[in-house]
């Protein structure tokens, strides 16, 4: 079967022997097509997402895909789109694996947004903070079962003809970055440059606190009706991400509150421990700012907005290349700019030319009666001349997911040493150790420890099994508890763990502020390895 027009030609086909008969194509992209099907057993209608990749044919990703639309079927909320069933069934002679979801009748918010920009410059502020604050409740309840989204962006945001908001896709860049190591190469991160965490840019791992930075780039766009970071390659953005700092959002909307830039700011900080801790702190203080102030139609200031975002990094570093010699450019000097994270103006090491193009491309796309349907997009290869441009309001063409490789990481590489040396002061305490104690006499702005955020032993002597290896387990969350209940926690599972100290004084002396591996990373039930733990040492930050 030809790759045009295969997908939509499964209009008319059955799934699960029958029950599921697919109807009209909803939407498309290129590597998924969202149908209006009909379910003969419960006699309603539902949307089915069928995956047409290469993944489809890789036993590993499609049993990682089931357990991760098992475990997101369990999430029951107002503003998340529910799973009612997943499987796999033969297409056109291929293996396809497919989603059954809940048919949601209204827009994209991509597409509500193009229409207040249309209209008015932006979405109003007040609109666009009650959004955000439904966003937010949806990924509240998908934190507390230890799922994180890693793909917030308006195109997995569907806001229904009642006008409730409900977000969709949850778990599949996760299936979706277990299968591409055996396509491409390790170290692949899977997201939207537009939206990536400066954690998943430099291909660390990631908790919640990434899924309110994307929050908080999706919130910039629309009270502003533009992107934080443009530049003109997914390498530049999310090089963007990590070095630059955005605009305040008043700069280009002047009916915005001082409390917005303030909140927008909060979310976007390089730092995750300087984020908002969890999606109901960053949802209550939406919901307090919209309540604050007088809401205004939007007043865009003619011309303004980000400046180019990692001017020529996609260039520099990936300069045009000869794809039939197979052999890696001479060595690039790209001196670094001093950005957020201290990164020293050295030049840059040579990096080679991936030589192995192809990088897949994971939807995610709206659906209802109105979504637009739009043609299969072919994989891209990471190189300037065929990467999407930067999008303005809505997402546009450009705003597609793609894989970031292990080239982001190694551009980075400096800059994330810098951090990790920056953002972890202090001695270290090797497991069961007592830990470095803090001076007796305390400086201005001291908080003492809070001894009531305790984390129960059985965390990790029962820890949640993981969804695709019953040899491996979940980490627990470990962040914002006293380090002696978690110390205990250790001990008990006799798990090892080593101690950083950290001057901060948000939480409280003997806090744990971060860790790694992050929480829900899968480990070894038996041999989990050291932990890393980042705990306060209730000063104020220097």
């Amino acid at each position: 079967m030809s790759q045009d027009g295969a997908h939509g030609r499964y209009a008319g086909q059955a799934l699960a022997g029958g029950r599921y008969q697919l109807r009209d194509l909803l939407g498309e992209g290129g590597m998924a097509s969202v149908h209006l099907a009909y379910d003969a057993v419960l006699d309603r209608q539902v949307a089915i997402k069928t995956l047409h990749t290469e993944l489809g044919r890789e036993q590993a990703f499609r049993e990682r895909f089931r357990r991760e639309a098992q475990a997101v079927a369990k999430l029951t909320h107002t503003n998340i789109v529910s799973v009612f069933d997943t499987g796999e069934d033969d297409l056109g002679g291929l293996t396809v694996p497919y989603i059954v979801m809940e048919y949601v009748e209204g827009h994209p918010l991509g597409s509500v947004l193009e229409g207040d920009v249309r209209q008015y410059g932006a979405m109003p502020a007040d609109r666009a903070l009650k959004v955000t604050a439904d966003v937010l409740a949806a990924l509240e309840i998908s934190h507390e079962m230890g799922l994180v989204h890693r793909d917030i962006k308006p195109g997995n945001v569907m806001v229904t003809k009642r006008g409730v908001v409900k977000v969709m896709d949850f778990g599949i860049a996760r299936a979706m970055q277990s299968g591409v190591t055996s396509m491409t190469q390790t170290g692949m991160v899977v997201g939207t440059p537009q939206y990536l965490s400066p954690e998943q840019a430099l291909g660390r791992g990631v908790d919640a606190r990434s899924d309110l930075y994307s929050v908080g780039i999706m919130l910039f766009q629309l009270v502003t009706g533009r992107l934080p970071f443009d530049a003109d390659s997914p390498l530049a953005i999310a090089y963007a991400h990590v070095q630059e700092e955005p605009v305040a959002p008043s700069s280009i909307n002047r009916s915005l509150p001082p409390a917005v830039d303030a909140l927008v700011a909060r979310a976007l900080k390089k730092n995750p421990n300087e984020r908002f801790p969890t999606a109901e702190a960053m949802r209550d203080e939406c919901l307090r700012v919209a309540a604050s102030f007088q809401a205004a139609a939007p007043s865009i200031v003619p011309g303004a907005g980000p400046t180019q975002s990692g001017a020529g990094v996609g260039s520099a570093v990936f300069p045009p290349v000869d794809r039939t010699a197979q052999a890696a450019p001479g060595p690039v000097r790209t001196p670094y700019q001093p950005g957020p994270y201290g990164a020293p103006q050295t030049p840059a090491p040579a990096y080679g030319y991936p030589q192995q193009g192809g990088y897949p491309t994971p939807p995610s796309m709206g659906y209802g009666p109105h979504a637009p349907q739009t043609s299969p997009t072919p994989p891209y290869t990471i190189s300037p001349q065929q990467v999407p441009q930067t999008p303005g309001a809505g997402g546009g063409r450009g705003n597609k997911p793609v894989i970031i490789g292990s080239i982001v990481v190694s551009l980075v590489a400096v800059v994330s040493l810098i951090a990790a040396l920056t953002m972890n002061k202090g001695s270290d305490d090797k497991g069961g150790g007592a830990g470095a104690s803090a001076s007796s006499s305390h400086p201005a702005g001291y908080r003492g420890p809070d001894t009531t955020r305790r984390i129960d032993k059985t965390k990790c002597t029962e820890p949640t099994e993981a969804y695709d290896d019953e040899t491996k387990v979940l980490l627990p969350d470990f962040r914002y508890k006293d380090i002696n209940s978690v110390k205990a926690c250790f001990q008990a599972a006799h798990w090892q763990y080593k101690v950083t100290h950290q001057d901060d004084n948000t939480w409280g002396k003997g806090t744990v502020l971060d860790q790694f591996p992050a929480a829900n990373t899968d480990i070894d039930a038996k041999k989990p390895g050291t932990i890393e733990l980042t705990v306060s040492t209730g000063n104020p930050q220097q």
